[in-house]
Order: structure tokens, then C-alpha cells, then sequence
């Protein structure tokens, strides 16, 4: 069951328990041009994202990264660091909220001048804190950035803001440890009811940081903890999408989208059902339809994941067959597998669209 937490909109993306998880990213474009951030917010929205991330490492960058929220079509969190001002500037200027780290930004006279702002903006507040980030008298403390020196300094900040009667509250504790991550969040769970963002932070390349964020991320949203996911992958940020909306899809939280069913192949595969199912994904991956597709390479698991798809294919000796609902459509040789299996999909989503 889903944790409860306080809920509320950001611009018009739901937060919290009474809405969907929602998956964000973040631009690594200059933030001081426009036209190439808001590109990049675009495609990333289009990919999937509901809420994108801008840095504002400057004063100077304020405006372009306000004229993107104005432009982009989902909420636009600026990423704030060190100076306070930059925070204030960004919500004055109409931003969706505000991410920011309060144990570098100067204080709680600081911070409270930014939960100020957002309260006149009717914005929100993503509180951060990393296990690289943790104030130094909790790490004399506890001896290193574990789990309860990043609660206790959340706690700090969380209860602060309450006293300034502010909840418009995200929460983040990150950690590119993933035991860490995922136990530091289980804390933070228990502890306070405002929605978490949820991520392994400096999760590393494609492949290792699926790989991690898959792990951690999912490990919690398992357990019905977490209200928002960012994948954080080195290189293009639209590669972090596909990772977690696919994160979402296995575990039935996300029901958008084409879910695939492919077996790994065994010495049983008489056809190339790599190539196909990799053929099959690419047709799909435009699909906004909750669909679910099985390309099975032999008669062992394939009549049985038949009765559960929408629609696939079946291999056999250089042949196979295309099954609608659990029922066979066409039997025809390899070459012919991926035509039948496009005409039937046209077919399919023609008909969904008449009901």
C-alpha cells in the first residue's frame, strides 16, 4: 500500500499520495540559453517527464530559466544552490518551485526568506539533502553521512519550514550508495508525511546507473514508499527516462505505454527473436495505450504468455505465429513474422480507438 503523505499540485502536476508517481529529469543544457533548454524540456516531456529540473547557477541565468517555465509545457524546478537570492529571484519570476540545499544556502534566516517567497508564489519547496552535503557538526556527530545524520538534518529544515507554516513540501535524501539510499528513505518514510523524490544520486553511466537506480528506486516504490523518481544517468538526460518509466511500468504503477514480454531465448529458439522483439519495441515505443505484447521464441512459455497479451508472436522452426488475445491470428514464415505482426497492431489499435 502507498504511504500517505500531504499532497498538492505543482502547477498542475499532482504531488503526493492522492496522485500518480510522477517521473522528472533534469536539463544539462546552459541554463542561460532558452531556446536550447526549453528544447531539451520538450523532449523530455515528450519522453515522459512531468516535471523537469533547470539549474540557476547565477543571477544572470533568473530570467532565462523563468522564461522557460513560462514557455515549457510541464512544471519547471529551478536548482538552486549556495545563494539564497537566486531561489527568491527564480519564484518571483514565476518559476514552479524551487529546489535547494538549505545547509549551503546560509542558514535559517536564509531559508526562511525563500519559504517566504514561495508562499507569495503559491510555489513549492524541494528540500534536498546528500549524503555528500551533510553539515559538519552531525558529521562529527555520527562520524560519517549515514542515514540518521541525513534525517536529522532534514528534520531540522522540515520543522522549520512547519513553524513558518509552510507544507508545500518534496523531500530528498540521496545517496549514490544504493543500501544507503534505500535505507536513508525508509527513515524518512517513517518520519515525516510530505511526498519524497526519489533517486540514487551520481548513479553513474547507462549501464551501471540502471542498474542502481532500478534497484534502490524500485526496491522502495515496492514498498509503497516514493512519490516522484528522477533516474540520474551520466550523459543526455532522455536517456533517464525510458529507465524510469520503465521502473513504474514493472511494478503497475504506470499503466501508459506498450508493457513487452520477451523470452531471453534458449537452445529451443528456431527463429532470430532478438532481432524481432528488438524490431516489435521499436514499433511500440510510440504507443500511449496500456498494451501488453509477448514475442516468445517457442512453444514452452509461449501459448501461456499468449493468453495473457494483447497481441505477439510465437516462434517455431523459421516460422511462428501472430496471437490477438490469446487466439491465433496467422501462422507465416520468419520473414513474414514482423509485417503480420504490424498489420494486426494497426488493426488493434483501430479498433480500440472506434469502441
Amino acid at each position: 500500500m502507498r504511504r500517505k503523505t500531504v499532497s498538492f499540485l505543482i502547477r498542475d502536476v499532482g504531488m503526493g499520495s492522492d496522485y500518480p508517481v510522477t517521473v522528472q529529469s533534469m536539463t544539462n543544457t546552459d541554463s542561460h540559453d532558452v531556446v536550447a533548454t526549453l528544447a531539451q524540456v520538450e523532449q523530455l516531456a515528450a519522453l515522459g517527464a512531468a516535471i523537469v529540473r533547470v539549474a540557476a547557477p547565477d543571477m544572470a541565468a533568473v530570467p532565462a530559466v523563468a522564461e522557460v517555465a513560462r514557455q515549457s509545457s510541464v512544471p519547471i524546478v529551478a536548482d538552486v544552490h549556495f545563494d539564497y537570492r537566486i531561489a527568491i529571484a527564480a519564484l518571483e519570476q514565476g518559476v514552479d518551485a524551487v529546489r535547494i540545499n538549505p545547509g549551503n544556502i546560509g542558514g535559517l534566516e536564509k531559508l526562511a526568506a525563500v519559504v517566504e517567497a514561495a508562499k507569495k508564489a503559491d510555489a513549492a519547496i524541494r528540500i534536498g539533502v546528500n549524503s555528500g552535503s551533510v553539515e559538519k557538526e552531525l558529521l562529527e556527530k555520527y562520524g560519517h553521512p549515514c542515514p540518521e545524520a541525513m534525517v536529522e538534518s532534514l528534520e531540522k529544515y522540515v520543522h522549520f519550514c512547519e513553524s513558518l507554516g509552510f507544507e508545500k513540501l518534496v523531500l530528498s535524501v540521496k545517496s549514490s550508495d544504493v543500501p544507503t539510499m534505500i535505507r536513508v528513505n525508509e527513515m524518512a518514510a517513517e518520519r515525516f508525511k510530505y511526498p519524497l523524490h526519489l533517486g540514487v544520486t551520481e548513479a553513474g553511466t547507462v549501464r551501471s546507473g540502471t542498474i542502481k537506480s532500478s534497484v534502490g528506486i524500485g526496491s522502495l516504490l515496492a514498498h509503497g514508499i516514493g512519490d516522484t523518481i528522477r533516474v540520474s544517468l551520466t550523459g543526455d538526460p532522455a536517456n533517464e527516462i525510458p529507465v524510469a518509466v520503465g521502473i513504474l511500468k514493472s511494478l503497475g504503477l504506470m499503466k501508459a505505454g506498450v508493457d513487452i514480454v520477451s523470452c531471453p531465448t534458449c537452445g529451443r529458439t528456431q527463429i532470430d527473436l532478438a532481432r524481432l522483439a528488438e524490431e516489435v519495441e521499436t514499433l511500440c515505443q510510440t504507443i500511449e495505450r496500456p498494451l501488453k505484447i509477448a514475442v516468445m521464441g517457442c512453444v514452452v512459455n509461449g501459448p501461456g504468455e499468449a493468453k495473457e497479451a494483447d497481441l505477439g508472436i510465437a516462434g517455431g522452426k523459421g516460422a511462428g505465429i501472430i496471437f490477438r488475445k490469446g487466439e491465433i491470428v496467422h501462422k507465416c514464415h520468419e520473414e513474414e513474422l514482423l509485417d503480420a505482426f504490424k498489420s494486426e497492431l494497426e488493426n488493434l489499435l483501430t479498433e480500440e480507438t472506434n469502441k
